[in-house]
């Protein structure tokens, strides 16, 4: 027996009376969720009330264009996929309304059963991703600024390894280069843990020297060293029942070394010039970017003590081979660490761009180019210019479209030319007409080989 289709929450939105009440009934029909509006503030309010799967939006709206509408949606409903209709086909719409996230492009008049293909592949495209958000909502975070983002094979196998480990009190090393997330992973394991309602303590090897470091650990008596005026407690005291997370632990000093073996192997401790014997009840989570395998062969680091650490051991992978994550980190980025009241969108050569550069940095430094984008950013629209120009030249090494005018970047390209020809190859009103600097203008003509 057949399986009926889910039913999909439709958004209408058509000031044209008879089309949007055909509609309605087709849809209807076909046991669709069908909400009608007649302008784009109908819409939004409607929105704002209600979640839906797919919109269907007209271009040419009375108040609010639908290009507008459909910006504020995604900002209101990110998964939200949209249909962009059209009594007036050009180019020039057809890339805006790409540019600004629609998932398709139909001219009026047009086939009823074509809306309908169209209408189920973005109600397919809002399901599996809904589907690939799902698996990491089980785990909880302190908030939405922390939480792990991707959904390629090896961030599922890092969410997988953090369900199994994060209940238990084994040891664990989470190994990575700088910059991947090693401590998003630690807290995860922290929060996801009965020891989440206790302190999460957080110390970075490489940011102190031997003696502050063994002092910041295990703490000191008053007169233990100069300066020693009264006695302090250590971090591993401070964690008490909850976890410890020692940072870039390949940089601790070999005697100190010997010092945390102690603590992970039977949970004694003194303070520095002190005699009396203390138990630590803490969980150790340790990171590290270097190979310890090689800092044991070279003598740096002790061998006994990399096993207490690596129990289980997690390995986040560089961005560089996770890439299908990166539009994804970019929505998590620009949706909680705005710069400012509204939140800022990716043009399409922007996205290329981003998604084609090897970041070395990781996903640090993907925050971070991102931060800056939103400051040089015009109207909240991110593009090419407001990348660094590392960035910016990395889409020139990626494919381009073959052809196909389907294609977005075919679509861009034969517009190019286009507007080129009309202006007999004066690149300065070219570029005017286009709404773009000269200096895109160039790279336009570069990237498509228009000269």
């Amino acid at each position: 027996m057949s399986v009926p289709p889910q039913p999909i929450k439709l958004l209408l939105v058509d000031d044209d009376d008879d089309l949007r009440q055909d509609l309605i009934q087709l849809f209807r029909k076909q046991g669709h969720e069908v909400t009608a509006a007649v302008s784009g503030e109908d819409a939004l309010d409607k929105a704002a009330r209600a979640r839906f799967d797919v919109a269907l939006l007209d271009l040419h709206l009375p108040g609010i264009s639908g290009i507008d509408v459909l910006t504020k949606l995604k900002e209101k409903q990110p998964e939200i996929e949209a249909l962009m209709l059209t009594a007036h086909s050009s180019i020039e719409t057809a890339v805006e309304a790409m540019r600004r996230g629609a998932y398709d492009y139909l001219t009026k008049p047009f086939r009823a059963a074509d809306l309908e293909v169209h209408v189920q592949k973005a109600f397919e495209k809002v399901q599996l991703q809904r589907r690939e958000r799902q698996w990491l909502q089980h785990l909880s975070y302190e908030s939405p600024r922390y939480r792990l983002v991707g959904s390629s094979p090896g961030m599922r196998k890092v969410v997988a390894l953090i369900e199994k480990v994060a209940p238990t009190d084994a040891t664990v090393l989470i190994r990575g280069a700088s910059g991947t997330g090693k401590e998003l992973v630690a807290r995860a394991l922290h929060t996801n843990s009965p020891r989440g309602i206790r302190p999460l303590v957080t110390i970075n090897c490489a940011a102190l020297q031997e003696n502050l470091l063994e002092s910041e650990l295990f703490g000191h008596e008053k007169g233990a060293f100069t300066g020693a005026v009264a006695s302090k407690p250590g971090l591993v005291e401070v964690a008490e029942g909850g976890t410890l997370f020692i940072d870039e632990i390949g940089e601790m000093a070999p005697g100190l070394q010997a010092k945390l073996l102690r603590v992970l192997e039977d949970g004694h401790y003194r303070r520095v010039g002190g005699t009396q014997e203390r138990n630590a009840d803490v969980r150790v989570v340790a990171a590290t970017n270097r190979d310890l395998a090689e800092e044991i062969k070279s003598g740096r680091f002790r061998e006994d003590l990399y096993y207490r650490l690596n129990v289980v051991s997690i390995h986040l992978p560089p961005l560089r081979e996770r890439r299908g994550d990166i539009a994804e980190l970019i929505e998590h980025f620009l949706t909680t660490r705005p710069i400012g009241p509204l939140r800022s969108h990716v043009d399409v050569q922007a996205m290329k761009a981003l998604t084609a550069y090897s970041w070395p940095g990781n996903v640090r430094e993907l925050a971070n180019v991102l931060e800056r984008a939103q400051i040089l950013a015009e109207n909240q629209l991110i593009v090419l210019e407001d990348l660094p120009e590392s960035i910016a030249s990395a889409s020139s090494d990626s494919p381009e479209s073959s052809g196909d005018p389907r294609h977005l970047s075919e679509v861009e390209r034969r517009h190019v030319r286009a507007v080129l020809q009309e202006e007999k190859g004066n690149k300065v009103q070219a570029a005017r007409a286009l709404g773009i600097s000269r200096r895109s203008l160039y790279r336009l003509i570069e990237k498509y080989h228009l000269e």
